[in-house]
């Protein structure tokens, strides 16, 4: 047997699963899913990328620690990901790939495949000086007014959630909910996230529902935005109503 088909078993149970049930998840026969528990085949690299998403444990982790010394949950942590692929140029700087949206459903399930980070266009922004960069899409209005729907942000590879500063953006990639861009406030083992736009209410997920985090860096703007023009009597009101709220707040 080896280390694979054994974590294989291990994980499984964990789950509560059937061999049926995790056939269903990788989109193959029981019979097959049956000789990677027994260790009479392997997995094929995309199904290993399946598994490593689903469990939320790197490719390393699944075919080198053996889970039944290990408790797998003292290896759900960002800190612990070992798997990270980056493409390399001939002089060694590394490219900021960019995630365009088309492949933003693809990114959550092949950000640990080094092959698909390889087809990923790329550019390069010296100005950010060192650091490992990548660039993804925004969507949505739950960032306005500090980032359009359509824009692309850059972020810095965080390793550590321990370096998260409170209050501060980021591109967060979980296992459950795919990629959210949001304001971040670092709890004892979860994250709040939030919204700029004050529509959205704010929620909490566990960190070790994290695959990724990246920190922004600086936000790609494709369209020209149209000049806006204030009033005088805008202008007063405004001072109006601040020394209104001010007022109120003396009186409370």
């Amino acid at each position: 047997m080896s280390i694979l088909s054994e974590n294989l078993k291990v994980l499984r149970a964990r789950k509560e699963m059937s061999q049926q049930g995790l056939a269903d998840t990788l989109v193959i026969t029981r019979g097959a899913y049956q000789k990677y528990e027994e260790g009479k085949s392997e997995p094929p690299h995309i199904n290993l990328i399946k598994l490593s998403n689903f469990y939320g444990i790197t490719i390393d982790i699944l075919i080198q620690v053996d889970l039944r010394k290990t408790n797998p949950d003292d290896l759900l942590k960002l800190d612990n990901r070992l798997l990270f692929p980056v493409q390399v140029t001939e002089d060694d700087r590394q490219p900021i790939e960019i995630i365009p949206e088309s492949a933003q459903a693809g990114y959550t399930l092949g950000y640990g495949d080094p092959e698909f980070i390889q087809s990923l266009e790329t550019m390069s922004l010296p100005f950010l000086g060192g650091g490992k960069f990548r660039t993804f899409p925004i969507s949505g209005d739950s960032m306005l007014p500090n980032v359009k729907n359509g824009s692309y942000v850059v972020g810095e590879y965080v390793e550590h959630l321990s370096a998260i500063k409170n209050g501060k953006t980021y591109i967060i990639l979980t296992r459950d909910d795919g990629m959210a861009y949001k304001r971040v406030i670092k709890g004892v083992k979860s994250l709040e996230l939030h919204s700029d736009n004050k529509y959205y209410e704010p929620y909490t997920i566990t960190s070790n529902n994290i695959n990724e985090l990246w920190e922004f860096k600086a936000v790609i703007n494709l369209e020209d935005d149209e000049p806006v023009t204030v009033t005088n009597e805008q202008i007063l009101d405004s001072i109006v109503s601040l020394k209104n709220d001010s007022l109120f707040q003396r009186l409370k």
